[in-house]
Formats: C-alpha cells, structure tokens, sequence
C-alpha cells in the first residue's frame, strides 16, 4: 500500500474520532444550559397544576398524564373503562373496542360529566393520591364549567414559561446564550396568541354583533407586544397580566358570569389557525434554501427547530383540552380518533431531544434534526386539515 495513503488514512480516522469527541462534549454542554425540560423528565404538566396546585412542572408533555402511563398514548391519560363500556357502529351494534396491539389505541368516548371527573382523578394520581380501582370516588367528582379546562390550557404553557423555568423569559435577554429556549418560548407564545384571539373573537361570542369580554380583549392585546422587547412596557410583565386577565375569565365562567360555546362554527377557525401555524414550521423544517437563494445555516437550523418544538408542545395540551370541550361535538361526527391522532403527533415532537442539532444531508452519516422534527410536525398537521374537513361536512 502506498505510505501516504496509509499515513492519510489513519490520519483521517483519527480526525473524524476526535471530531466526534468534541461534537459529544460540546452537545453534553450546551444540553444543561440550553435544552428545553425533557417532557417526559420528572418535569411534567398534569392536570393537577391546571387546577391550581402549584407543582412548579413544565407543561411541555399532554395535559393529562399520571405516573406509569405509556408515554405515547392518548388513552392511557383516562381512567380505565367500565367492564360493559362498549364502542358502538354506526349501525347500532355494540362491539367490544380493538384490541390487536399494532393498531393505535382509541380515546374512549365519554360524556362531559364523565371526562370531568376522569380529570379530577388523573389529577389525584398525579399529586399521589390516586384512588384504587373499584373504589367509589363519587364524592370526589365535581361539574367544570364549560371554557374552564380551555382557559387553563391556555394559561399554563406561558405561564410556566414566564415564571416557573429557570431565567424566565429569554428572548429579551440582552445577553443572549440560550438561543433553542428562545425559540422555544417564542412557539409557545404563539400558539398562545392565536388561541386567545379566537377565544375572544369567535368562541366566548354569540356573533358578530355581540360585544367582547373585556378581560379576554386585554389580554389578546397584551400578548401581541413583542416578545424581543427589552422594557417600556416589558413583555415579561404584559403577557403576565394578559394571563391575569385569562383567570378573571375562568372565574366569570365558574360563576357563569361569562359564555363560552362549544359549537362547530367556533372550533373550526382555531383548528385552521393551529393548521396554519403547523404550517409554517413545517415549510422552515423542511426547506434547503432560505427566500433569497441561501442555504439554511447551521444557526437557522437549532432556530427552526425548537421554535416548532414550543408550538408542538403548547398545541400539545390545548388540544388535550380541546378534546375535553368539544367531545359532544367530536363525537357527533365521529372525530375523536382523528383529533387523537393530532395529539399524538404533537407529543412525539416533544420527544425528541438531541444533544447538539445538525442540519446533515438526509443520506448522510449525521443526522438531519430538522428533517426529524419535520415528520410529526407535517403528521399533526395534516390530522388537523382532516379534522377541519370532518367538522366542516
């Protein structure tokens, strides 16, 4: 063999182990400083914090989890099932629900008083109070006024952005080292946005000649400062007082002071507006060239992707809650499973969890982070168009 290929080659070898080397201890590094919670981290939302029990938890997993629950299943966040609980065809036979392993699990369809005490339990468990089967827990059940798990599903992911994670809100920052939870923060803020907005424009409104809530008018005007800004006013302290005024709404629903309705019409503008969003995280993780002409940098890329994983996360729990809500509307056209589906999709985004993001080529040996993230974002996403169509038919 020729000497100055052997000596190139071992050369090489090295070179390529020792990148590997530093890629591993730069991405250990920049992890525990940079990295949002793992959702599935000891860190986890419950329902239990959106009732009030401040457990300090990031809400970046689904709204509703107790321990010991696969992670990836949306039925698994409900109390088991009734032994004569059945799913009935639309012919009007009852049969007993699928249970071949390789399918998908399908959320059980309960009424609304049935899935608000399944809230409250789950949100025992999760506190480590969980009732044991067979035991009655009628006396532990109460009525959530319609809007309140809605509200609190809005409520929750900022708020822990701006006042339970470590630094607080970062995209302001004047010094500026934690740019993935930047972005992070700046996709749960969005998600925030547009829910609000449709909350006052659409679904707290009988019309459009009925006038708006007061409270849910401030708050969507707060939310809509920018997040970059540094002070006079600071967005830290607008979005709180947007949050504020998101609880003086929940509490004017506890006491039935304020309307919010569960009709197709109002539901179908938030899903388009979530579909939107979706969207265009989907365009940015999966395009190779910025509008200009220019490759997608290698900082463009970590942007991209934890922006889409803060929308991702966010959407993950309204759309729990949605589920709540909206489930007499969702069963009336057989749309549970699909809107499960969107949930799924949304927690798988949450999962993954790289040390360092790379934005390789798809053949090649690194992986390409964007591309991964693009898979459940564009899944999610297209549940949700599914969903829309069903509503809409």
């Amino acid at each position: 063999m020729d000497p100055f290929k052997s000596f190139a080659a071992k050369r090489i070898f090295l070179g390529i182990l020792f990148l590997g080397v530093v890629l591993w201890v730069i991405g250990t590094i920049l992890g525990s400083f940079e990295a949002p919670s793992s959702p599935t981290g000891p860190e986890t939302a419950t329902v239990a914090e959106t009732r009030g029990d401040s457990a300090g938890h990031d809400p970046a997993a689904a709204l509703i989890r107790a321990p010991g629950e696969v992670a990836g299943s949306h039925e698994a966040r409900r109390p088991p099932a009734a032994p004569e609980e059945k799913i009935v065809t639309a012919s009007g036979t009852p049969t007993p629900p699928p249970t071949a392993p390789h399918e998908t699990a399908k959320a059980p369809e309960v009424s609304h008083n049935q899935s608000a005490k399944a809230d409250h339990q789950t949100g025992d468990s999760a506190s480590g109070k969980a009732a044991p089967h067979g035991v009655d827990t009628a006396s532990q059940e109460h009525d959530l006024a319609p809007g309140v798990l809605f509200v609190d599903a809005i409520i929750t992911p900022l708020d822990y952005e701006l006042n339970k994670r470590f630094w607080g809100w970062r995209p302001n920052d004047i010094l500026n080292f934690t740019d993935n939870v930047n972005n992070f923060q700046l996709g749960v803020l969005e998600v925030t946005r547009r829910a609000v907005t449709t909350l006052t424009e659409r679904i707290s409104r009988t019309g459009t000649t009925a006038a708006f809530d007061p409270d849910l008018e401030n708050a969507m005007n707060w939310l809509m400062l920018r997040a970059e800004d540094y002070w006079l006013p600071s967005p830290e302290s607008k979005y709180n007082e947007a949050l504020d005024d998101l609880r003086s709404y929940k509490a004017k629903l506890e006491k039935n002071k304020a309307t919010f309705y569960t009709r197709t019409d109002n539901l179908i503008p938030l899903l388009a507006a979530f579909e939107d969003l979706l969207g265009s995280c989907d365009e940015n993780l999966a395009k190779f060239e910025e509008k200009g002409g220019d490759p997608v940098s290698f900082f463009d890329a970590d942007n991209y992707f934890f922006y889409a994983q803060g929308v991702a996360s966010a959407l993950g729990v309204m759309l729990e809650a949605i589920y709540e809500e909206y489930l007499k509307t969702l069963e009336a056209r057989r749309a549970t499973e699909i809107l499960h589906h969107a949930i799924e999709w949304c927690h798988h985004a949450t999962q993954i969890d790289p040390w360092i993001i790379t934005d390789s080529e798809l053949d090649g040996i690194l992986a390409n982070h964007r591309a991964n993230m693009a898979a459940p974002i564009s899944h999610a996403r297209f549940y949700l168009g599914v969903l829309i169509k069903t509503l809409s038919t």
